[in-house]
């Protein structure tokens, strides 16, 4: 057939090619456009490295001071003076970001950090050596965390954060598949040196893709700094609350699964596995502007993982389970808390100066749940009545989150309305 012009006319099929084509096309810009920001990339494939070593050694750092024969009490106490350190650190970072910029100071750190991991294999009993690898791990974590945090909030893009959080978690949570298996069968197979020296080498390479990116500096005085910075360190005295209650959990993880480090690394990929795509999808959703919306969901989650964790407790299904469900809580809540974060980071009058005092407020919360669960435990309550520490933390959480969100929705309500 032909049309008026004498020329072949297509089929019905073919007449929607170059719609089909062009919709094709968009979808791969978009895509692309998500990878534009080369210094951002480069921020996450150093985060997905560095999370090969968190996941691994690190997620294993306090149940190898458990089977060194430190009692979990202890464990838990010697955490929450790491975190004291922590706190009593932070503001020494500002001078030498002030005159070097974020970069250098982020590769230090990220070196520093590689130093906790030898002294871990080396740990046998609650000795010197054991004081030793708490005020290491309070500098590399305090060099490192405090400019990493600015450097990431002020490379990015606000309106492009939720898409960079959920690319940059996904690596990570993939990461966390492997790394486990591999440090429980090295520390089964070959011993705690060969597991942690590996885990120290990872961190170094992590530290070169750092190298590539674009240096960021910061203002020499930001007046009002640390006072905007209030609701950042609210959050994340919330978050680090959380995460001294996690810390029960995976010393009761580790007990509900006899003690066996195998065991343990399968059932922490096994729950990496679980929540590996989710932060993905949730970014898009965050920058389309429905975080409140994600907040009820993210917060009712948690709170079921938190009542999961503390029932599976002496049962290795049930635990595995409830470990498998906090993964997947915790790939769609990472997301949510790093993009109000990092926005209100971004947003203040000096980004580092509003980390130094939201990581301190992570220093604070971490270090009280910590320091409770070691006194709960030490009274000799039941391990389930310290994992629910983390309860008061959700619900205060969903309160400072559904806040954030309904004034950045209010904001570019706002924004659309003036446009």
């Amino acid at each position: 057939m032909q049309d008026a012009r004498g020329r072949p006319r297509r089929s019905g099929h073919d007449a929607r090619a170059p719609q089909s084509v062009t919709r094709t096309h968009l979808k791969v810009l978009e895509i692309m456009a998500h990878f534009r920001n080369s210094s951002i990339n480069l921020l996450n494939l150093h985060y997905a490295l560095h999370a090969l070593a968190l996941s691994g050694g690190g997620a294993f750092y306090g149940v190898f001071l458990l089977k060194a024969g430190v009692s979990a009490p202890l464990v838990l106490a010697s955490l929450s003076l790491v975190n004291v350190l922590r706190f009593s650190l932070r503001p020494l970072v500002l001078a030498p970001v002030r005159r070097l910029g974020l970069k250098p100071v982020v590769v230090a750190g990220t070196l520093l950090c590689t130093l906790q991991y030898p002294l871990l294999a080396h740990v046998h009993r609650a000795d010197l050596t054991m004081l030793a690898l708490i005020v290491v791990s309070a500098v590399g974590d305090t060099v490192y965390w405090t400019p990493y945090h600015a450097f990431y909030a002020l490379t990015g893009e606000a309106a492009e954060r939720g898409r960079q959080l959920g690319i940059r978690e996904g690596l990570a949570t993939l990461a966390g598949v492997v790394a486990p298996l591999a440090t429980g069968w090295a520390l089964a197979s070959y011993g705690p040196q060969v597991a942690f020296y590996a885990t120290a080498a990872v961190v170094f390479v992590a530290a070169l893709p750092i190298l590539g990116a674009e240096n960021v500096q910061i203002a020499a005085a930001a007046p009002q700094a640390f006072r905007a910075a209030l609701r950042g360190a609210a959050l994340f005295a919330v978050d680090g609350w959380r995460y001294g209650a996690g810390v029960v959990w995976s010393i009761a993880l580790f007990l509900s699964l006899g003690e066996s480090f195998t065991g343990y690394g399968g059932a922490v990929a096994l729950a990496a596995i679980v929540g590996a795509a989710s932060g993905l999808a949730l970014g898009r959703f965050l920058d389309l502007g429905h975080g409140r919306r994600i907040v009820w969901g993210v917060a009712a989650l948690l709170a079921i993982v938190d009542v999961m964790r503390a029932g599976s407790y002496g049962s290795p299904v049930l635990a595995v389970a409830a470990n498998a469900a906090a993964a997947l809580g915790g790939a769609l809540y990472m997301p949510t808390l790093m993009t109000a974060i990092y926005n209100l980071a971004k947003d203040s009058p000096c980004a580092l100066r509003f980390q130094i005092a939201a990581d301190g407020g992570w220093d604070a919360g971490a270090a009280g749940a910590c320091l409770t669960a070691a006194a709960i435990l030490q009274l000799g309550a039941p391990m389930p009545v310290a994992i629910l520490l983390s309860l008061p933390a959700t619900a205060a959480l969903f309160w400072l989150l559904r806040g954030y969100y309904g004034r950045a929705g209010a904001g570019q309500a706002s924004e659309a309305a003036g446009a």
